[in-house]
């Protein structure tokens, strides 16, 4: 059997929804993997891969263009040709310095994409002075990603001050009654700060490309009434 008999790429995603496909990584095998990566690169296309380990990355690393891998994130790219830059700009904000690996996979995600990124890692409700530091800068952003795990609590901080959507990461960190992530997520659903979504735990792929689909209907819409 063949990895074609396995794995159906969507190869219209990008048209249909205006961001292409993400390879989640974790569980496939390695013959799904570097068939996944010949026939990209056979097709000239760009690809992202999630949740890829550092071995995985080995094995689909040779090529043209080769991966570029970032093991913090776990994110990797095959990219024939940047996406066309796009004019929104997007805070990646992190509670704590725990919470970066999933916020970085955000912030990949919304840069392969084409948006601008700033990070601000390290800001959460233990030292409200952090953030109030960079909060000035964090108030020009277009959308603001905000990753907490423990209480969760930060991303109905951040929506509270700033003008702009506020996408709620929550994050699997924190000790017993954190439950893995679970606290965070339902002090985000139960936020009464209004202008803030929330995605499932540890899920940068999603924070990120609703950052870009947000951008990008954004844009739409700036064209129209031009």
């Amino acid at each position: 059997m063949s990895y074609l008999d396995e794995v159906r790429l969507d190869y219209d995603r990008e048209e249909r929804k205006g961001v292409g496909e993400v390879v989640y990584c974790s569980g496939k095998s390695d013959e799904q993997l570097t068939g996944i990566a010949a026939d990209v690169r056979a097709r000239g296309m760009n690809m992202a891969f999630s949740r890829l380990s550092p071995r995985q990355a080995e094995l689909i690393s040779d090529g043209a263009p080769p991966l570029v891998y970032d093991p913090v994130s776990r994110f990797g790219t095959i990219e024939f040709s940047p996406a066309p830059r796009l004019s929104a700009s997007v805070a990646v904000v992190t509670a704590g310095s725990s919470d970066v690996p999933v916020a970085s996979e955000a912030a990949a995600i919304a840069e392969f994409f084409g948006c601008e990124v700033k990070r601000y890692f390290d800001v959460g409700a233990a030292g409200l002075h952090r953030l109030l530091k960079v909060l000035p800068e964090i108030r020009e952003a277009d959308i603001a990603i905000v990753a907490a795990g423990m209480d969760g609590v930060l991303p109905t901080i951040v929506t509270g001050l700033v003008p702009c959507l506020v996408i709620g990461l929550p994050t699997s960190v924190g000790y017993g009654i954190a439950s893995n992530g679970n606290v965070a997520l339902n002090t985000m659903l139960s936020s009464c700060s209004p202008g803030m979504v929330v995605v499932n735990i540890d899920n940068g792929v999603g924070a990120g490309l609703a950052a870009v689909i947000a951008a990008k209907n954004a844009e739409k819409i700036s064209r129209r009434r031009q």
